[in-house]
C-alpha cells in the first residue's frame, strides 16, 4: 500500500480508531498515576512513562505483526480479538482493591505508567497489528498519531466515551471488523477462501462486528440484572450528611444534577416550582460518577480513585449548589459512583426521599432519562419525575 492508495488511509484511520478506543483505561492510569505530582513532576512523570511505553507498544505490536504472519494464528487472534470487543462493551466494575501506590514520587509514577501499559496493551497491540495488515510504515504512523491523542487526551477521552457511549458501541463494532477480516486472511485458509468463497471476505467482517454488539449488549444487560446487588461507593461531602438529613424535618428531595448547561437550567426550573411545595423543602443534590474499568483498579490505589471521583463530583455540583443557596433551600451534596439508575434508588431508598427528580445530565441525555426512569420505578416507592 501507497500514500495514494485509498486503502492506506482506510486502514490507518482503523488503526487510529482501534487504539483511542482500546486505550482508555491506560489513558486514565496514566492520569491518576500523575496526579499526585507537584504540576511540574506531573509534566515530566507523563512525558517521560508514556514516551516509554510508545517505544514499548511500538515493539510489541511489530512482534505481534510477524507472529500473524504464521498459519492458525491469525485465527486465535481473531477469536480473541471478538472476546476483547465484547468485553469493551460489559459495564464497568463499581469497586476493586487497588494495590499501587500512586503517591510515591515521580520515578514511581513512571514506573506504574510503563506497568500498566505493558500488561493492558495486549488488547491493543492485536487489534492494532491486525488493522496494520502486515505494513510496519502504516502501523508506525498509527499508533504515532494515535498514542500522544491518548496520552494528552486522557480523561478528557473518558469524558467523551462516557457523554456519547455510542463510540464505544461503535468501537467495539470496528474490532469485530478486524477480527473478521483478520480470520479471513490466516495463511491457513487464505487460498481455499479466495478460490471457493469469495463472498467470505465481506460475510465475516460484517458478522464479525454485529456479534461483538449482539452478545456485548446481552451481556450487558445481564450484568445490569445483577446491578442491584453490589454496594454503592459514597464519597459524601462530610461523614456526618446522611446523620444531618435523617435528622432535619423537612421534606427532603433528592435531585440528580451536574455541572453541564442543560442540568443547571432544570436546577433554576426546579427552584422556581419550590414556593408551591406546603412543607418546608430540602435538597439532597446528588451527583453520579461513571466508575473506573477493572484495569485501572489494577494499578491505581482505591483512595487515589475515590479522591478523583469525589473532585469531580463535588466540581459537578459547585454550581447547582450555589443556585439552591442562593434560594436559601438547604442542600446536602452526596457523590455516588457505579450505574446512574442504580445510585439514584439506593440514595432515594437510603435517605428517604419525598420525590426523586432528575435532570438532564451528561450521563443521561435525549432517551436516556427515559430509560433511568422506567429503571427507577420498581425501585423506589416515591415519585419520580424529569424536570424538563
Amino acid at each position: 500500500m501507497s500514500f495514494s492508495d485509498p486503502t492506506f488511509w482506510v486502514a490507518l484511520l482503523q488503526i487510529i480508531g482501534v487504539n483511542i478506543v482500546l486505550s482508555g483505561d491506560n489513558a486514565v492510569v496514566i492520569a491518576l498515576a500523575a496526579r499526585s505530582l507537584p504540576p511540574k513532576q506531573q509534566k515530566q512523570a507523563i512525558i517521560w512513562g508514556s514516551g516509554a511505553a510508545v517505544a514499548m507498544r511500538i515493539v510489541l505490536t511489530i512482534v505481534a505483526l510477524e507472529l500473524l504472519r504464521l498459519p492458525y494464528l491469525k485465527l486465535i487472534g481473531a477469536a480473541l480479538l471478538l472476546w476483547i470487543g465484547v468485553q469493551l462493551l460489559l459495564p464497568e466494575e463499581e469497586e476493586a482493591d487497588g494495590h499501587a501506590s500512586a503517591n510515591a514520587g515521580m520515578i514511581a509514577a513512571i514506573r506504574t505508567i510503563l506497568i500498566a501499559d505493558l500488561v493492558m496493551s495486549l488488547d491493543n497491540v492485536i487489534g492494532v497489528a491486525a488493522a496494520a495488515k502486515g505494513n510496519v510504515t502504516l502501523l508506525i504512523l498509527g499508533l504515532l498519531i494515535s498514542i500522544p491523542l491518548v496520552i494528552f487526551g486522557s480523561t478528557l477521552l473518558m469524558k467523551i466515551m462516557e457523554r456519547w457511549p455510542i463510540i464505544i458501541t461503535i468501537g467495539g463494532a470496528l474490532l469485530g471488523w478486524v477480527a473478521g477480516e483478520m480470520a479471513v486472511t490466516d495463511p491457513a485458509i487464505k487460498d481455499w477462501i479466495d478460490a471457493n468463497a469469495g463472498w467470505l471476505h465481506y460475510a465475516l467482517p460484517i458478522g464479525g462486528a454485529v456479534a461483538v454488539v449482539a452478545i456485548g449488549k446481552w451481556l450487558a444487560s445481564r450484568s445490569a440484572e445483577q446491578e442491584s446487588d453490589r454496594p454503592i461507593v459514597d464519597l459524601a461531602e462530610s461523614a456526618d450528611q446522611h446523620a444531618q438529613a435523617a435528622a432535619a424535618p423537612l421534606q427532603r428531595f433528592l435531585v440528580v444534577a451536574d455541572g453541564s448547561e442543560a442540568s443547571l437550567q432544570a436546577i433554576g426550573r426546579f427552584v422556581a416550582q419550590i414556593p408551591a411545595y406546603r412543607a418546608p423543602v430540602a435538597v439532597d443534590l446528588l451527583n453520579v460518577q461513571a466508575p473506573v474499568s477493572r484495569d485501572v483498579s489494577t494499578f491505581v490505589e482505591e483512595d487515589a480513585i475515590k479522591d478523583l471521583h469525589h473532585e469531580d463530583g463535588m466540581k459537578a455540583l459547585t454550581s447547582a449548589r450555589a443556585l439552591l443557596e442562593r434560594a436559601q433551600v438547604p442542600c446536602v451534596l452526596h457523590i455516588g459512583v457505579g450505574d446512574l439508575a442504580h445510585v439514584v434508588a439506593h440514595y432515594a431508598n437510603e435517605l428517604k426521599s419525598a420525590h426523586v427528580f432528575l435532570t438532564e445530565t451528561e450521563r443521561s441525555e435525549g432517551s436516556a432519562l427515559g430509560e433511568v426512569v422506567s429503571d427507577l420505578m420498581p425501585h423506589v416507592g416515591v415519585p419520580v419525575s424529569i424536570v424538563g
